[in-house]
């Protein structure tokens, strides 16, 4: 029998060989029958089956898009971080003699550490550089064109962008495993009391038994 200490793929594979088994052995389905389980009840195991190993596929999909999404995401950050950190480091010396630039542009103190706050001080610099012609012209002297900072502006947007999709399939990935959850719950079920009758059904079968994948303890 298919403990549940078992991984869930190993409980999967112990299902199918003992329900298989017993449709396709009519001498197997024959004794099981007198206890309840003719084909149309273990049918419905079956089934039960089907849609868990199904589930669970779906399952390492949904977790596989949400490995990749947050790969993705990390990727797109510390691409615009570096690209943020240079500028600023430059603008701290180009801006350095213009106080209300420094402000509106928050130069100063430490970059925040929470997502959302390094994405605002970041937008700020970007939306509040590329909307003042003086200090524009004051980055470029050193090297930071509009282009570039149009570039760096649309590293942030992709970088809030790519995290809400990450946050997106870790939802998703989540509600996949409670679902797959729940379908392993039935099928658990189901074969624990198919394995309990069929110990009855087959007990002067150990041969049968064995065929189900049920190996009593000597």
């Amino acid at each position: 029998m298919a403990k549940l200490t078992q991984s869930i793929d190993g409980r999967l594979s112990a299902a199918q060989i003992a329900i298989e088994n017993s449709l396709s052995d009519n001498k197997v389905l024959s004794l099981l029958s007198v206890y309840g389980y003719d084909a149309a009840k273990i049918g419905e195991g079956k089934t039960l089956f089907e849609t868990a190993r199904q589930i669970q596929q779906q399952q390492k999909a949904e977790y596989g898009d949400q490995y990749a999404a947050t790969d993705a995401f990390k990727a797109k950050l510390d691409e615009a971080k570096t690209e943020y950190m240079r500028f600023l480091k430059v603008a701290r010396v180009a801006l350095k003699n213009d106080y209300a630039a420094f402000k509106t542009l928050e130069l100063g103190g430490i970059r925040k550490h929470s997502l959302t706050g390094w994405i605002g001080q970041a937008r700020t610099f970007y939306i509040n550089s590329l909307s003042d012609a003086d200090v524009l012209a004051k980055l470029n002297n050193f090297g930071i064109t509009q282009e570039k900072l149009e570039a760096g502006k649309t590293l942030v947007d992709e970088t809030e962008a790519a995290n809400i999709s990450q946050k997106k399939e870790t939802g998703e990935a989540q509600q996949a495993t409670k679902d797959r959850d729940e379908a392993i719950d039935n099928l658990d079920e189901w074969m624990s009391d198919f394995f309990a009758i069929a110990r009855v059904a087959l007990e002067e079968k150990p041969q049968y038994l064995e065929k189900l994948g049920i190996v009593e303890p000597s």
